[in-house]
């Protein structure tokens, strides 16, 4: 549809500086001539062919995104909030699933399915390389299917404004190999490791004892919170809050200790900790 519409705006174009090169002759002339007929009927014409044909394609399309249902299919539940993405990997056995936020991986050339729905507000999924849009609306659950040819990191926005930070409301998508993404789902399956430096433990300590555990968890510890991001294996992660921020120590120091000057408005209360 892109070059389709891009080449007719190309030709429309073409006609109009054409015809103001002319020096007004059309304008002078009396009455409307038969060439000029003839040209308003086959655009006329050109027109309906061309509408016809995106009409045919947009069919197909969709079909062919119907077509990756398959017993192969992944399946990911995904829940949208402000401002941030739940994504959680379905699995017969519960201990299985995997969830994470903001970013999540997906094998090459295998089909995905999409459960969306949203937590508060109707929020928007996009992802302009892999699927269309489709509308998160809260308390009911709509699936769309995509399917990733190539391996890369294809970038993905919140389509429907939904507050304050809807610009940064992104996430990733992680397209690799069928053996990448096993050893990452692997990974993700395991429990967070237990500290074993004094200041790790310091860390872990003032993360239970502190806010944090009554909103995030950490799989392999107490903290069991469900208000905000499962944050067990949050290093792994490329950027921090949807997006906003490069996923560095110095970022995440800054996150921790004032959220609402980086990202006015999300869920999270600054912290009263020292240092």
């Amino acid at each position: 549809m892109l070059w389709t519409t891009a080449i007719v705006f190309v030709i429309v174009i073409a006609f109009v500086i054409a015809g103001i090169v002319r020096d007004g002759v059309a304008t002078r002339s009396r009455g409307v001539q038969r060439p000029q007929v003839v040209a308003v009927s086959v655009a006329v014409a050109a027109t309906t062919l061309i509408l016809i044909g995106l009409l045919a394609a947009s069919i197909w399309t969709g079909r062919t995104l119907e077509a990756f249902q398959a017993p192969s299919a992944i399946t990911v539940n995904v829940v949208g909030h402000q401002w941030w993405w739940e994504f959680e990997y379905e699995e017969g056995v519960p201990a299985q699933r995997v969830q994470t936020a903001n970013e999540f991986h997906i094998p090459v050339g295998r089909p995905i399915v999409l459960k969306v729905t949203s937590r508060d507000v109707i929020h928007s999924l996009w992802l302009p390389n892999l699927q269309g849009k489709r509308d998160l609306i809260p308390g009911y659950t709509t699936a769309i299917w995509l399917q990733a040819d190539h391996p890369g990191i294809y970038r993905g926005q919140c389509a429907e404004f939904c507050g304050m930070q809807h610009a940064h409301m992104a996430f990733d998508v992680v397209a690799e190999s069928q053996a990448d993404f096993d050893r990452w789902l692997a990974a993700m399956r395991q429990p967070a490791p237990p500290p074993t430096t004094a200041s790790a433990q310091h860390g872990r300590d003032v993360f239970n004892s502190a806010r944090c555990a009554s909103c995030h968890s950490v799989q392999g510890s107490v903290a069991a919170g469900l208000v905000g991001p499962d944050l067990t294996h949050i290093a792994t992660r490329s950027t921090l809050g949807a997006g906003t921020l490069p996923n560095t120590p110095e970022h995440l120091a800054a996150w921790i200790r004032d959220p609402q000057v980086i990202k006015p408005g999300n869920q999270m209360p600054a912290n009263p900790l020292p240092d």
